[in-house]
């Protein structure tokens, strides 16, 4: 059994992981001081630097979807798809989003109008609701899934076409790769933005349940129920790695595309519908209107705050998020082409964010207009009781917050167990066949660090550590990823000449 396991990357990820959690419990008073300042200087020192990374990845993948390149099959021209249409899109939109957009999707939109950073002082309401659906666009939009869909590309390249094994060590040629500290080093980076980039959004969902069992007095709310919460989805998430990729992950992906379709539905139909539908026409051209300025606005000459708390912190997400969503994507993506790919995981998902937030967001802001501060007082004590407060003005609200706490347990078990998956295949030994599942003991020993790491970061200051750490593994990566792109035009280009 052990036979299967990569040694060396699988004992330097877990020794890390268990010296990280050490240090912390055994200082959870400083611990929260110090993932405070190190966010802080991260931000301010390499802020410009992740914005700009960004913007270039969307510029890569465009380039890439119309190149000479574009019909490049992934696992070689006679390979065909392994999922259907429908289940593709389900699978990767469950791991790329899942607890995230149901913890932002009301109360970002609110924070934003209630912020006075950001707005003109004489702005008006329409003005400031405008700005702050564009904002969410631009943080939950093409940029994310373009980085998504490098890494992915990437992986699924260098995997299927060059038959190298599924790692980000893979991507690379040279001297420092020929030496196996160096390809063990890369790999490790790749596991740790995993470990914590899934551990962040573990820890927020986990937040938003207690919270919401809290409002609906189901549960005392109090760190030990958010613990509690943890470890039972933790033990959801186990299941569904025992039955594998097509059982388990497959069938939660199913299930949380048809509850997401019922609750958005139920939302546009029963909340300000013609409100909701002007606010998504106007929304979505005024992003696409000013996506340039928008995107690559760095606060340089002003208070840059807002700036780390919101658009650094999200690239930074979607970046630590990226070896663990990319990985997945392409393990799924057999057999597709390059411009197949691309569209796929960058227009579709963000096709499907932009109703998303459009319907959730301008739901809320029309309450916040009817009754200001209704939501803003509420979403600013507590960030996590957002989506229930907002739900309350609803008919049926007790079902529709239920519903809501079983649709973030399906994305948090679909995103626990695709992380245990991805990471297992990024520690497992190399494969002849790269369709194959990895060990089952590395699925198990994954599921249970990443809901321990979950806790430990609550305990270690809640959601400011939560958000530390995703920017302390992300920006790395993202230095990472770009070098990653680099090596796949080289290689696409000689392929082209041979």
């Amino acid at each position: 059994m052990f036979t299967k396991i990569a040694p060396k990357r699988f004992l330097f990820s877990l020794s890390l992981i268990f010296i990280f959690i050490w240090l912390t419990l055994n200082n959870l008073g400083e611990a929260e001081k110090l993932f405070a300042n190190i966010q802080e200087q991260l931000s301010d020192s390499l802020g410009w630097l992740i914005i700009l990374l960004a913007n270039g990845f969307l510029v890569f993948v465009i380039y890439l979807a119309f190149s000479k390149h574009k019909n490049v099959v992934l696992g070689g021209p006679d390979a065909k798809p392994e999922f259907s249409n429908m289940n593709w899109i389900a699978m990767l939109f469950s791991a790329g989003l899942g607890v995230g957009l149901l913890f932002y999707g009301v109360a970002e939109p609110v924070l934003h109008l209630s912020s006075n950073v950001i707005h003109d002082a004489d702005a008006t309401f329409s003005e400031k609701a405008n700005l702050s659906m564009n904002l969410a666009y631009l943080h939950w939009g093409f940029h994310g899934w373009a980085i998504y869909g490098i890494v992915g590309l990437c992986f699924a390249y260098f995997t299927f076409n060059k038959k190298l094994p599924f790692r980000v060590s893979s991507f690379f040629s040279g001297s420092f790769t020929r030496n196996i500290w160096g390809r063990v080093s890369l790999d490790v980076i790749a596991i740790i933005a995993t470990i914590f980039g899934i551990a962040t959004s573990l820890g927020l969902g986990a937040n938003q349940i207690n919270s919401g069992l809290g409002y609906m007095q189901l549960l005392e709310e109090s760190f030990m129920s958010t613990v509690g919460i943890v470890v039972v989805i933790t033990l959801m998430g186990l299941t569904s790695v025992v039955l594998g990729l097509k059982v388990g992950i497959k069938r939660l992906s199913q299930l949380n595309i048809v509850l997401c379709i019922i609750f958005l539905s139920f939302i546009f139909l029963a909340g300000p519908t013609s409100y909701i539908l002007d606010g998504l026409v106007q929304n979505l051209g005024s992003y696409i209107q000013n996506l340039l300025s928008l995107s690559t606005n760095t606060q340089g000459y002003t208070d840059s705050s807002w700036q780390n708390a919101w658009t650094l912190y999200y690239y930074s997400w979607w970046f630590a998020w990226s070896p663990f969503v990319g990985l997945f994507i392409a393990r799924i993506s057999y057999g597709r082409s390059i411009r197949e790919f691309l569209i796929g995981v960058v227009l579709v998902p963000s096709s499907i964010v932009f109703i998303w937030m459009g319907v959730f967001g301008n739901a809320a802001l029309y309450q916040e207009f009817l009754e200001p501060n209704s939501l803003s007082t509420a979403i600013n004590n507590d960030i996590a009781v957002s989506l229930f407060v907002f739900l309350e003005q609803f008919p049926f609200s007790q079902a529709l917050m239920g519903l809501a706490i079983v649709i973030i347990l399906t994305f948090f078990v679909t995103s626990s167990d695709s992380g245990a998956l991805v990471t297992s295949m990024l520690t497992a030994a190399k494969k002849e066949n790269t369709k194959d599942e990895p060990p089952m003991i590395l699925r198990v020993i994954w599921a249970i660090s990443l809901g321990v790491i979950a806790i430990v970061l609550l305990a270690s200051g809640g959601i400011g550590a939560l958000q530390t750490s995703v920017i302390v593994t992300g920006v790395p990566f993202a230095i990472l990823v770009s070098f990653a792109a680099k090596s796949l035009l080289k290689n696409l280009n000689q392929k082209d000449l041979n």
